[in-house]
């Protein structure tokens, strides 16, 4: 195979490759290697991850989402966004839809560069004293199709992101798989600003949707925040957040924001090889 159409889509700061798979032409787009070598920055296309969308016997479409070291995720919240959008404007779906995930189904509404997704159920929610280079810090976990520890901080600026994000990612209290890193400080009633280490990707990201969903539950449910809040990314964008209850299991949950469709291309077989 020389040469594989793709889009370039952008999600409040988290890039990803998406590929129509609707014809099962390109199954070899799920191999790790093949999801390793296409993300690489600088050297072939670059992606923090990349979107799959396959048929699916009881939804508009399937997904089989990828982190850019291979690894598979049962969900990404900004992901599951610009999947929404791919699949109106490619005539998979209509504005209104549902897709097949890991972690369940994904309905979605798309209007425009603007797009809402009710997430799966959270679960979880647990405050801990964890042990981290000879102190405790208190984290906060949920697990939003993929599990979130949050640790609130006055000076989000100085916050050791990737120092301590790593650290805790592979904390032997999170493993075998690990979890992804929220730091995040509040700037008003129903404000967070927030910065997330990713799993997966192993360093910061310019934005994080299932990061933004748990720090916002999690900050409704000890009374920082009143909902829908609003997350203010790294990258300069905002999410905003809303659920059925402040209060855990929380009901349903909603992620809504803007997306950016950056380009439409080949990938040249010499990107993965």
């Amino acid at each position: 195979m020389h040469a594989i159409p793709f889009t370039k889509m952008n999600g409040t700061g988290n890039d990803f490759i998406l590929i129509n798979n609707m014809s099962g032409a390109y199954d070899m787009v799920k191999d790790p290697a093949f999801v390793r070598a296409v993300c690489r920055r600088m050297v072939s296309l670059g992606a923090d991850g990349l979107i799959c969308v396959e048929p699916s016997t009881r939804c508009d479409f399937a997904w089989r989402f990828f982190n850019a070291d291979g690894s598979e995720a049962e969900m990404c919240g900004n992901g599951a966004r610009c999947a929404a959008r791919f699949a109106v404007e490619k005539g998979i779906a209509g504005p209104d839809l549902a897709f097949e995930t890991r972690a369940g189904v994904i309905r979605a509404q798309v209007a425009g560069s603007r797009v809402r997704v009710g997430l799966s159920a959270p679960g979880g929610f647990e405050s801990i004293r964890l042990a981290v280079d000879g102190r405790e810090l208190e984290v906060h976990c949920l697990n939003t199709g993929v599990p979130h520890a949050l640790l609130f901080v006055d000076d989000l600026e100085n916050a050791p992101v990737e120092t301590l994000g790593r650290t805790v990612r592979y904390h032997e209290r999170f493993a075998p798989k690990g979890t992804n890193v929220n730091f995040v400080s509040q700037l008003r009633d129903n404000m967070l600003h927030i910065r997330t280490y990713e799993r997966g990707v192993e360093a910061e990201t310019l934005a994080c949707g299932t990061g933004s969903v748990a720090s916002a539950l999690i900050a409704a449910a000890l009374g920082r925040v009143v909902l829908p809040a609003v997350l203010q990314t790294r990258g300069g964008e905002q999410l905003q957040v809303d659920a059925e209850s402040a209060r855990p299991p929380f009901g349903r949950v909603y992620l809504e924001g803007g997306t950016r469709r950056v380009c439409d291309g080949m990938l040249c077989a010499e990107a993965w090889e």
